[in-house]
């Protein structure tokens, strides 16, 4: 079932997370979490995920910007659908990569990443203005993803590029990784830390490669309940049944996932059930 009321827009980014600060607090607040999708990853006459089915169950939209994946037209339709329901909009900066999904590692130069970066998200930026929204956030995709999160040069590098935005845009990266928050932090930006309910870890709290069998987590009652575990407890199982403390600000679900609707449904009713308030990040 479609929540009965339009995610929440505001929250705080903190470094453990939000229901560990709230849960059981003197004043008596719900525990709260961002929970994000990776949209707009339609490209011409190629049609991916179902966007508009997937904004009704997240607070957060990581929009891609045309380089690994969407277009123009895409970009315009997924913000408008974005602000139409309430959800917070952000930028999902990858590497020109439209052929590989942006998911091949690039050895590329930090001055050309930050450019990309900016480029980017500038683009979704001037988008959301025009539908009365704001760039709430960038993310970045994939391969720059992962390698920003263990590549100090790279990750200073994406840090700059959102902050000549010149907006209050937060950053987002892998939760556990000092090195973004760092980046992040030395650019006055605000960081979030992030976790994925539908991908799979290792036991040292890295992201399994995608071509690892349990890479993907197909499963949404599986999804939900880490979820949850996430957002009361702080911590998930990793590949090899080990647990990882994880302290997140905001969970991601792929859009582009064959169950992504399915998975949405649940990590949204089943944080709600456990009394999680969702919302998108603070600005």
């Amino acid at each position: 079932m479609v929540p009965s009321h339009p995610p929440a827009r505001s929250g705080e980014v903190n470094s453990p997370p939000r229901a560990a600060r709230f849960l059981g607090g003197k004043l008596g607040l719900m525990p709260r979490i961002d929970l994000n999708a990776d949209l707009g990853e339609s490209f011409g006459a190629w049609s991916m995920g179902a966007d508009e089915v997937v904004l009704a169950f997240v607070s957060s939209a990581n929009v891609a910007c045309g380089f690994h994946a969407g277009d123009p037209v895409v970009i315009d339709r997924t913000v408008a659908l974005a602000a139409r329901a309430g959800v917070a909009v952000g930028a999902h900066p990858g590497y020109a990569d439209l052929r590989g999904f942006g998911r091949r590692e690039i050895a590329a130069d930090p001055l050309e990443v930050e450019a990309d970066v900016l480029y980017q998200a500038a683009a979704v930026a001037a988008f959301a203005r025009s539908h009365g929204a704001r760039l709430r956030h960038v993310k970045p995709h994939g391969a720059l993803y992962n390698q920003a999160a263990r590549d100090e040069p790279l990750a200073r590098a994406v840090a700059r590029g959102v902050k000549r935005l010149g907006q209050t845009a937060t950053l987002v990266g892998l939760a556990g990784s000092m090195v973004m928050r760092r980046a992040a932090e030395e650019e006055g930006l605000r960081f979030a830390a992030e976790a994925f309910v539908d991908r799979g870890y290792d036991r040292q709290g890295r992201l399994l490669p995608r071509t690892h069998p349990d890479a993907l987590v197909s499963d949404p009652e599986a999804a939900a309940a880490r979820a949850v575990r996430l957002a009361l407890e702080g911590w998930l199982e990793a590949v090899d049944g080990s647990r990882v403390e994880v302290r997140a600000d905001t969970l991601c679900l792929h859009g582009d996932s064959p169950h992504a609707i399915a998975i949405a449904r649940a990590v949204r009713g089943a944080l709600e059930a456990a009394g999680v308030r969702v919302e998108a990040l603070q600005p």
